[in-house]
């Protein structure tokens, strides 16, 4: 099964915002990552707006042919953008209001009931869900209990693994994969993959549909330039 690479653009708007202008500009952006094989464009706005900003929604919206997805914790604000936008994923995201970066994963069963009703408004709009988890039984069970459809497994840990034991550090995502399918679960996976570690990754997740990757990514475009590199993380995927 082919997974589909979507590039997480923050880190582009990070550099745009240091200087308060719109270079880069990440609509031609966005369009020249689809343009170079990109099959989706992620943007994950903060409270902060300290690189994707809630007005850049619409705007790459308007231009993202392949998909769009927007991860977030679904506060009031990040809801009302969503819903205004109708991006054809929406990723759900446990983070506090001060949080670095995504670091853990929902428990959706200690969220049940407001997890059932944003999913709801998601769906009424024909809008994608995907939960944010970590590779837990439990917790994948209870995703599908309030509804969502899909789960993007968080792979902050397995890369921080796999310089040590790839194998070990793979168990528990291979485990979770086959449960996610038997679920009937999309699965999406994302968090620090990489060149080193992406292509492990791929051969041992069955169905594993896409993947969001942009710290990396972008890192790597500094020295390959981002045609090229789009195109080494696409054929990892194969």
């Amino acid at each position: 099964m082919k997974t589909k690479l979507s590039v997480n653009i923050n880190k582009v708007a990070l550099i745009r915002n240091s200087r308060g202008e719109q270079l880069p500009d990440l609509r031609k952006f966005a369009i020249d990552c689809e343009k170079y094989g990109a099959e989706g464009i992620t943007v994950h706005p903060r409270p902060d707006e300290r690189h994707v900003r809630y007005s850049d929604l619409p705007i790459l919206k308007e231009v993202v042919t392949t998909e769009f997805n927007i991860e977030g914790y679904p506060s009031e604000h990040f809801m009302k953008k969503v819903l205004e936008v109708k991006p054809h994923q929406c990723t759900l995201v446990p983070d506090p209001p001060g949080v670095l970066t995504s670091n853990e994963g929902w428990k959706p069963q200690n969220h049940s009931e407001f997890l059932k009703v944003i999913i709801g408004e998601l769906k009424e709009k024909e809008i994608r869900v995907s939960l944010f988890l970590d590779p837990i039984e439990e917790d994948i069970h209870a995703a599908k209990k309030v509804g969502a459809d899909r789960i993007e497994l968080y792979t902050g840990r397995y890369a921080h693994e796999f310089e040590k034991n790839k194998e070990a550090a793979i168990l528990d995502h291979t485990k979770a994969s086959n449960i996610a399918n038997e679920q009937s679960l999309g699965l999406n996976a994302g968090h620090d993959l990489n060149l080193k570690n992406l292509k492990f990754y791929k051969e041992n997740i069955p169905n594993l549909k896409e993947v969001s990757i942009g710290h990396a990514l972008i890192s790597d475009a500094l020295y390959f330039g981002i045609q090229n590199v789009i195109g080494m993380y696409r054929r990892l995927l194969f």
